[in-house]
């Protein structure tokens, strides 16, 4: 059984490496050039492919006739994508004898498109999850092949949420490829109607809106962090960036959001009354200790 696999990122790198383990003719590995311009804190495809000696290409438009037609030399039976950032044609798939498979991270049909883990942390989910699915025009719309949930605690990071993403799409990816590789494995198919599809989001998207509540404010702050573009909000011509956050269970009246610092305390007066504990801070991108924050800011309304 041959396979030529479309990967990126930490869910690419351990997919990548199932297949490789469990001993599939890997054809071709399909990559992305790194972005100088982004913060590369996740593993690398290509290193793991080449130091495999597999063949490795990164094209700027995998979609592209020539590299098509690159693909129907090669022939394989099975495409993968994994975490791979462009989406695959129909002219793509139709390379592959039996199609092309995707491992999304959420449980589909929730969560389709971009940046799933992100959408799930700032809606407050309590779980999300990995997916395998085949492939098809419409993105992350096909047959669902497994899936498996992981939980989202109220205080997790989206970083640690996307790790135990990266688990359970490498559990899914080994305990499938078996009966995707005999043909025996039976695909369920969705129901879009019960889930959304979500779009990319960019840096500006983390900024605070004040007049949310504490647990709004607290999930966009997970949802955002480090290594993240990250929350933030403007005050007196300074860029103040949030980076964890927790939602106290002490409650006070209702009002205009207000910053209070003191001793060893920031707290937050969220718009609903909720009190939202500022536990790392950032201010003009240097980390900024409650002393510091009181000297620019004091207590003020937000």
């Amino acid at each position: 059984m041959k396979a030529v696999v479309f990967a990126y990122h930490d869910v690419g790198v351990r997919c990548l490496s199932v297949l490789i383990a469990k001993g599939v003719e890997i054809a071709l590995v399909v990559t992305h050039r790194d972005n100088p311009a982004e913060t590369i804190w996740f593993a690398s495809v290509e290193r793991l492919a080449r130091g495999h000696g597999l063949a490795v290409e990164t094209p700027e438009d995998p979609n592209d006739a020539a590299f098509i037609g690159k693909l129907h030399a090669i022939a394989p039976d099975l495409l993968f994508s994994f975490y791979y950032r462009r989406m695959l044609s129909a002219e793509v798939l139709a390379t592959a004898r039996r199609g092309g498979y995707n491992l999304h991270g959420s449980l589909l049909p929730k969560y389709r498109g971009r940046v799933p883990v992100n959408w799930a942390v700032l809606n407050g989910e309590r779980e999300t999850g990995a997916t395998l699915h085949r492939m098809e025009a419409k993105p992350d719309a096909g047959g669902i092949v497994d899936q498996m949930a992981v939980p989202i605690l109220p205080d997790d990071l989206a970083l640690d949420v996307f790790r135990k993403v990266t688990v359970a799409a490498e559990i899914v990816m080994f305990r499938s490829l078996p009966g995707l590789l005999d043909g025996t494995l039976r695909e369920s198919p969705q129901d879009l109607a019960k889930g959304s599809y979500f779009g990319g989001r960019k840096p500006e998207d983390g900024r605070i809106d004040w007049t949310k509540g504490a647990r709004q404010v607290h999930d966009l702050v997970r949802a955002v962090a480090p290594p993240y573009p990250g929350a933030f909000t403007d005050l007196q011509g300074h860029r103040l960036s949030i980076h964890r956050t927790r939602v106290l269970p002490t409650r006070v009246a209702a009002s205009p959001a207000r910053l209070n610092v003191g001793g060893d305390a920031v707290t937050v007066e969220c718009a609903d009354g909720g009190l939202l504990a500022i536990l790392e801070a950032a201010l003009d991108g240097y980390t900024a200790p409650p002393a510091q924050l009181l000297r620019h800011f004091g207590s003020r309304p937000l």
